[in-house]
């Protein structure tokens, strides 16, 4: 897969709603403010803008770098800061009639946060929206994860979502998509793609599309109403077979459910459990731990560490596979929440991990409310698996196997049914 500068566009560990009660800005909060509206106003007057604009919001900027000084996961340079909103004013972009001074606060606000890291941002109303319908597991558009190349202009794919649109087209993990009917998003930004692929229900869309060495080619899809399957399950002999998309509300109950079906449909003759993570990018945090805690009978399953506080995740009694192997698989493209899930299952000898290094992601992102609908995604800690090490770098296997699973032939699942095999007959 191409390389990513911005990383996950939605699946992280979120701690979503957490600390929404902002502190009220100190000395050095209020004066960065000001700076910033002198320099708005300067770069407003570079735009055009009449002498009649309201003055800019300063009060919510201040109340965001308050914020970033308080929480953020390490000790921030508030000069940096400060740098980085000025530089992302003087490279806004405006459509005409976008101009106006609280557009120019979004913007520097944006900078700012993004400077921090890959996670890191604003989020303007209808971003935050998308955001939390995706946590509910249902939102509109293609059923597609994108982010920005490290090189070059376009989008990548970094996962199409299970029984989705893009995922029915045939869109793979790493295509490049250069075009949008027609017009190229080569020099667009990622919000501005996201708009463009978003549209009504039943609306037509053609994507063009660039795949390693071959020649470009169109898909056309049509927009659909997203309603992702988190959990599916299926048989695969004696055993059981989990796909889990990703963790949103509902992942730890469907799972429970899953769990149960699977045991009606084999009776007594269910042998051991395959749990698939593959390009599962993440999300909620207390999903990926209650998943955890449905096999794992006591003891740590994840341990959060930031500025302020550290938080134990510890596991109750009760192991819905009552004791049966299981193999989890897992890719580049398992991140975060499933790294939490791959990590604990492993460090408590319940699973052994198939396929191939995880993303590595260990940090965990609070999402926090700022008013008008609009929200900050701020990292805010670091978490650690059961036996102290982070996922920084990713999670290598137990086996290795090709993490290819757009092809009839998956190396992975056969590899998985192999090793079930083994651990059933011993």
């Amino acid at each position: 897969m191409r390389g990513l500068r911005a990383g996950f566009l939605t699946g992280l560990s979120l701690l979503l709603g957490a600390c929404t009660v902002s502190p009220d800005p100190g000395p050095e909060a209020r004066a960065a403010a000001e700076q910033l509206a002198a320099d708005i106003n300067a770069r407003s007057a570079y735009y055009g803008a009449g002498p009649n604009q309201a003055q800019p919001d300063i009060k919510l900027f201040a109340r965001v770098f308050e914020r970033v000084r308080s929480d953020y996961v390490r000790p921030v340079d508030q000069d940096l800061l400060l740098a980085a909103a000025a530089t992302a004013i003087e490279d806004a972009d405006p459509a005409p009639g976008e101009i106006g001074h609280n557009w120019l606060v979004e913007r520097a606000i944006k900078g700012m946060l993004e400077s921090l890291d890959p996670y890191s941002t604003y989020l303007a109303s209808d971003e935050y929206a998308s955001m939390k319908e995706s946590m509910r597991g249902q939102f509109g558009g293609l059923g597609i994860q994108i982010a920005a190349p490290e090189e070059g202009g376009g989008v990548v794919v970094v996962v199409p979502l299970d029984g989705t649109p893009a995922e029915r087209a045939g869109l793979r993990a790493g295509d490049l998509i250069t075009h949008v009917d027609g017009q190229s998003i080569m020099d667009k930004t990622l919000r501005e793609v996201v708009a463009d692929l978003r549209g009504p229900v039943g609306s037509r869309v053609v994507l063009t599309v660039e795949r390693q060495s071959a020649s470009a080619f169109d898909v056309p899809l049509v927009r659909d109403v997203i309603q992702m399957d988190v959990v599916n399950w299926r048989l695969e002999g004696e055993f059981g077979y989990l796909r889990i998309a990703s963790f949103s509300e509902r992942t730890a109950e469907e799972v429970q459910h899953a769990v149960q079906e699977i045991r009606q449909h084999l009776g007594g003759r269910l042998a051991g459990l395959i749990i698939d993570l593959r390009n599962n990018p993440g999300g909620l945090l207390v999903e990926s731990v209650a998943v955890s805690d449905a096999f794992i009978e006591s003891g740590d399953i994840v341990l959060t560490e930031g500025r302020k506080s550290r938080q134990r995740y510890r596991a109750t009694t009760g192991d819905i596979a009552a004791g049966l192997p299981i193999v989890v698989l897992i890719n580049k493209g398992s991140a975060s929440a499933a790294e939490i899930l791959a990590g604990a299952l492993r460090d408590h000898d319940r699973a052994v991990l198939i396929g191939s290094r995880s993303y590595g992601k260990g940090t965990v992102q609070t999402v926090i409310p700022m008013g008008r609908g609009t929200a900050m995604k701020l990292t805010t800690a670091q978490y650690f698996r059961p036996h102290g090490e982070s996922v920084d770098g990713g999670i290598e296997p137990d086996v290795e196997a090709e993490d290819d699973i757009q092809t009839e032939l998956d190396e992975g699942l056969d590899r998985a049914i192999a090793e079930l095999s083994r651990m059933a007959s011993l």
